[in-house]
């Protein structure tokens, strides 16, 4: 491979890193990996997620073969959403990252209070 390509991979790398590690993405990949579901449903289950959000995390993960959307030409009509075998291979790393935050949210809290209060005390000594 030379640099040319290297260099086009790796931003076409990025691109699906982008896709797949934002925040919904990860949850609704974790949260399909249990079964599958539809739109109302994985609203449900992804606390603070917005219709639309949702639907645009879901077209993008459609697109990029992660997600299956099936329509079922019934009234009204059914979709349901469910990995596809590729999705299915992100489940384990998408459980992992979403337990992760979860599992650390005390300390990232703590963390963060420490910071801004730092960056308050910086912020106050230079304005004197």
């Amino acid at each position: 491979m030379n640099v040319n390509e290297h260099t086009a991979a790796g931003c076409r790398g990025r691109e699906i890193l982008e896709r797949i590690g934002d925040k919904w993405s990860l949850q609704v990949i974790a949260v399909l990996g249990e079964r599958t579901l539809r739109f109302t449903e994985l609203k449900r289950e992804i606390e603070g997620i917005s219709q639309r959000m949702l639907t645009v995390t879901l077209r993008g993960l459609e697109r990029d073969g992660i997600v299956a959307r099936t329509v079922y030409p019934v009234v009204p009509p059914r979709v349901d959403y469910a990995l596809t075998p590729m999705g299915a291979t992100l489940l384990d790393a998408a459980i992992t990252m979403v337990s992760w935050a979860e599992g650390h949210l005390a300390e990232i809290d703590a963390a963060r209070a420490a910071y801004d209060a730092r960056t308050a005390e910086t912020e106050a000594l230079r304005s004197r």
